[in-house]
């Protein structure tokens, strides 16, 4: 009886864990949680980025085209700073500093803070920021992660056709 009993709270526990490893949730600039996963039913593409990377500049405005272009379409967006919470790290923002680069930018998408600065990295394999990341409307990754900015190219091309894809 033991067993079985100290089993199953193995399993509960194994598979309780697993689903909060496939959840992500991120942090509003007004502190409110967002849970990635939750938006069943929508496209979400998530722009990852920092605010001290020169590139997230042009990043922002790939974003707004993208955002504006399917507004009131199921797509969802989101720009995911990588920027650091903890004040001693070597890539640390503030909440403050964040604002003023959406600001700067003229971002019209929520801002969400990865507090680590590298959850979103691994949970998507990306392996250079900025990226863009599309998960389908079931919640998961739909292909590889677009990497790079070449300011040459638009990036917003392609993005776009995955999206449609997936709509």
């Amino acid at each position: 009886m033991r067993t079985t009993k100290g089993f199953i709270s193995v399993i509960a526990l194994t598979l309780g864990l697993a689903a909060a490893a496939a959840a992500q949730s991120l942090t509003s600039l007004d502190g409110s949680r967002v849970d990635i996963s939750a938006q069943k039913g929508k496209v979400v593409v998530l722009a990852v980025g920092a605010s001290w990377l020169p590139l997230s500049a042009k990043q922002a405005d790939y974003t707004n085209a993208l955002a504006k272009k399917y507004a009131g379409k199921d797509v969802v967006f989101y720009f995911v700073a990588t920027d650091s919470t903890n004040s001693r790290s070597k890539n640390f923002a503030s909440d403050e500093t964040l604002r003023k680069f959406a600001f700067d930018n003229k971002l019209t998408v929520p801002v969400l803070r990865d507090a680590d600065g590298i959850a979103t990295l691994k949970k998507y394999g990306i392996d250079q920021v900025p990226s863009f990341v599309i998960l389908n409307k079931a919640g998961g990754q739909s292909g590889e992660s677009f990497g790079g900015i070449d300011p040459k190219y638009d990036i917003t091309i392609p993005i776009s056709k995955a999206i449609d894809k997936l709509l």
